[in-house]
């Protein structure tokens, strides 16, 4: 790992985000970790949240994208903060936009807010944390309507590392499925590779009974 992703795994836990104890998914499975983006919530946390991923996207893809896409709502943020990151600490100039959840009937219209998408460019999609990858599969068909763009690729916060529709991982079965990258900042290995038995501020948040519930969810499952 690079020093970035251990202060991003780092930086969940002390943002509430990146939690421990006794969830269900929205799928229906109970887990022992549940990553919660809706708990950022100051100007502080998204600076730095939108540097993580600026760091992340031109540590993995250099230049190759033209365009942000945040799917609404998570998304959106993460599509913001990336794209003042990108030109405050990268020097680059990035287009966002992000899509509707409503139908507008008045105004422009239209599925998508921000940059108008054109022929040829290159959208990166912007995700908190994958499971299933239902958000992605309704995703790439309001980009594909928009114009005939080029995916360049998904980057998500956090990878579950859980299987999707079949035996491999969401992210594995979506870059199939695409013919795209995806990766995450850090994945569920990385977190329990820094956390367990490191102590946080004077506590540990990932002891060892604990990876032994996460090892024991990641048997049922894990990709």
């Amino acid at each position: 790992m690079q020093d970035y992703q251990r202060e991003f795994i780092e930086f969940m836990v002390a943002s509430g985000v990146l939690t421990f104890g006794d969830f269900v998914t929205k799928s229906g499975r109970r887990t022992p970790f549940f990553i919660n983006t809706g708990n950022y919530r100051t100007g502080e946390q998204a600076r730095r949240l939108g540097e993580f991923y600026a760091q992340a996207m031109v540590a993995r893809f250099g230049a190759d994208f033209d365009v942000l896409f945040g799917p609404a709502y998570k998304g959106i943020p993460l599509a913001v903060g990336a794209a003042i990151a990108l030109a405050s600490c990268h020097g680059r100039e990035v287009a966002y936009c992000f899509n509707r959840k409503e139908a507008k009937d008045h105004g422009e219209g239209g599925a998508l807010v921000g940059h108008k998408l054109r022929d040829g460019e290159r959208v990166l999609i912007v995700e908190d944390v994958i499971t299933a990858g239902t958000s992605i599969r309704e995703t790439v068909p309001l980009l594909q309507a928009a114009a005939r763009i080029r995916l360049a690729g998904l980057l998500v916060g956090v990878d579950r590392m859980e299987k999707g529709t079949g035996e491999r991982s969401a992210l594995q079965e979506v870059q199939e499925a695409y013919g795209m990258p995806a990766c995450a900042i850090v994945t569920l290995a990385d977190v329990v590779e820094h956390l367990h038995n490191r102590p946080l501020d004077g506590r540990v948040v990932l002891d060892d009974a604990l990876k032994a519930r996460i090892d024991a969810y990641r048997a049922l499952y894990g990709a």
